[in-house]
């Protein structure tokens, strides 16, 4: 380690400039969420929670008119094998799909 470090051709912010297409931003999500999706990921082996989050809100963008309970439960059965997140369907879901099919 040097006993002297030179800075003036430092540059502040981030290191790694994010991809094309990515945004980095500050949010504050609920402590029980973000540990929910974390737990999700290291029940799984591995992953980015931060990327179960994006395809989560991703697929809710998708399809408005599924409630956010039903996304979540089909994103985590898609993206966890034996996931218990079983697809639920509400009555609101249940609705929305009829009124849907009959378009």
């Amino acid at each position: 380690m040097k006993k002297n470090y030179d800075f003036r051709k430092a540059k502040r912010g981030a290191v790694i400039q994010p991809p094309a297409g990515k945004t980095r931003i500050t949010i504050r999500i609920d402590d029980d969420v973000l540990e929910w999706f974390r737990k999700q990921v290291h029940d799984a082996g591995g992953g980015s929670y931060q990327a179960m989050i994006n395809r989560a809100l991703r697929d809710h963008m998708e399809r408005e008119e599924e409630p956010l309970e039903d996304t979540l439960r089909r994103v985590l059965s898609e993206v966890l094998p034996g996931s218990p997140a079983k697809p639920h369907r509400t009555k609101a879901a249940k609705k929305a799909r009829r009124k849907t099919s009959r378009r």
